[in-house]
């Protein structure tokens, strides 16, 4: 029913991982950000009828940095990462795509873009490192914090289209260098998370190949000497294992593993955006596996179950995109009763998959997991600025991620939300009973901006919108933006009210 079309087209070295507090008088490279003003001003005092294309930035208490056309490739993961020495690289991996390599002259496979953002006022197009139908993850170690690693080098592990996962040698990012395949063979990929101090890799991999019922399942690998992957496990939701007859309630896969910040706990999400399961592992209990079997890591329906902490299932029409912990978060009302001072707190978000909202409006669910058993929804979060009709614009209207990194300022009180063409949004969850919206940033549209098409009476309407696909955010406070959409990458910060409300809580 859907179709997308697609069209062709280092500042100074920081000591601490702490950002230092910026200089309000700081230029920008683009006028943008006066116009982003304006428009916001616009947008905030009423209605702002026949916005179906997005022709001008549009924000609250956020500016534009700097950004990237990234060879008018469409984008996915953004992962920025700091080099040893101090340089920022973004590795951002795209969607399946031929696209002509600015640099060469060439066509290629959509891959992994390098991007020099040290000074991101004005980042530098270092690499195309081209993938097999696109490479769309990323994550980065440096090999002095990995247990086995060379501590003279820069590591980045990506999926290889749907075909494996790869890690190169990025230590220099002009000349990238392959150095192993931990997986391959296959025929389904997606997210990774790489956990530097111990060097383990929770990667998505196609399973049915081993038996599975499942194209997308875990696979954990032991990549502390990135030279020499060692696969752990494979890990899916009981039922799924060969031979397993299937469980009470089957997603589509999992999308993503994340890990708490103590390293204790692993997250799974399981169905982008409809029938999600999430599900809370022990990572100790999934490591090693059952001690009393005699295979730890039998993959039957009893032992899958052996590290499950807690599960919770969503209704039909959200999946499980995303699954980020904020720890545990000091409630200030909850001060005056007996239980609940402080609440573990987990954000799901589900992924939005159908153009000019033809579906249900997805959302940012909060939820509760103090009792470290039940995951409980105790809120939501989802635009509502009735200035713009956001169904009206084109394109997806509705979450996709959550910004998964422990950096402050903003972790864990504030959470960054992929918005599609809504932007990024910027969400105090202090209280997660009541979030509250305290930013947002809606790029601009380019000429290298693909338009979205939906099917109507038989015929094909095409509109033009901004696609803002994933959101992360560095140790500096800069947030990143990737575009589904092919405009490239955008990095902003927090101003006004919210940067004062971010810093000095």
């Amino acid at each position: 029913m859907f179709t997308t079309r697609q069209d062709s087209k280092w500042l100074s070295i920081f000591e601490s991982n702490r950002r230092p507090r910026r200089s309000t008088s700081r230029k920008v490279h683009s006028h943008g950000a006066v116009i982003a003003m304006a428009i916001a001003s616009l947008s905030i005092a009423g209605p702002m009828p026949g916005w179906a294309q997005s022709d001008a930035p549009i924000s609250k208490d956020i500016r534009l940095v700097g950004s990237h056309p990234l060879q008018a490739r469409s984008a996915y993961q953004v992962h920025p990462h700091r080099y040893p020495d101090g340089r920022y690289m973004l590795f951002v991996g795209h969607h399946s795509d031929q696209m002509t390599n600015s640099q060469t002259g060439e066509i290629e496979e959509n891959g992994t873009s390098i991007v020099d953002v040290t000074d991101p006022e004005t980042p530098v197009y270092l690499k195309h490192v081209p993938g097999v139908a696109g490479a769309q993850m990323a994550a980065a170690c440096n090999g002095a914090e990995l247990p086995n690693g060379n501590p003279n080098k820069v590591y980045l592990l990506r999926s290889n289209g749907n075909l494996e996962h790869q890690v190169w040698d990025v230590s220099d990012p002009v000349n990238p260098v392959l150095l192993s395949t931990p997986q391959t063979g296959l025929e389904s990929t997606h997210r990774n998370w790489w956990q530097c101090d111990t060097g383990i890799a929770y990667i998505i991999s196609d399973l049915r190949q081993f038996g599975w019922s499942t194209n997308r399942g875990l696979q954990v690998f032991d990549l502390s000497d990135p030279a020499k992957p060692s696969l752990i496990r494979n890990f899916a939701l009981p039922g799924m294992e060969p031979g397993g007859q299937g469980d009470y309630y089957q997603p589509n896969g999992i999308h993503e593993a994340t890990v708490s910040q103590d390293g204790s706990k692993v997250y799974l999400a399981y169905g982008t955006g409809a029938k999600g399961v999430i599900q809370i592992l022990d990572n100790e209990s999934l490591l090693k596996g059952d001690p009393s079997l005699e295979d730890p890591y039998a993959e039957t329906f009893s032992n899958l179950l052996y590290p499950q902490l807690g599960r919770l299932d969503m209704p039909e029409h959200w999946g499980a995109h995303t699954v980020f912990s904020l720890g545990r978060i000091p409630v200030h009302y909850d001060r005056k009763f007996q239980i609940g001072a402080t609440r573990e707190i987990l954000v799901v978000a589900s992924e939005s998959r159908a153009n000019e909202c033809l579906e249900a409006h997805h959302a940012v669910s909060i939820l509760d997991y103090t009792d470290g058993v039940h995951p409980y929804p105790i809120s939501t979060y989802r635009v509502r600025d009735e200035s713009i009709d956001f169904c009206e614009r084109g394109g997806r209207f509705g979450t996709h991620n959550v910004g998964s990194s422990y950096h402050e300022p903003l972790y864990p009180g504030f959470i960054v939300v992929a918005y599609f063409n809504a932007g990024v949004r910027v969400v105090d969850v202090r209280d997660p009973f009541h979030p509250k919206e305290i930013a947002f940033y809606i790029p601009a549209i380019t000429e290298n901006t693909a338009a979205r098409c939906v099917m109507v009476d038989g015929k094909e309407r095409c509109k033009t919108a901004i696609q803002t696909n994933i959101v992360e955010v560095d140790d500096r406070g800069l947030i990143y933006l990737s575009d589904r959409a092919n405009t490239g990458v955008h990095i902003v910060e927090l101003t006004g009210a919210a940067e004062a409300l971010v810093e000095g809580r």
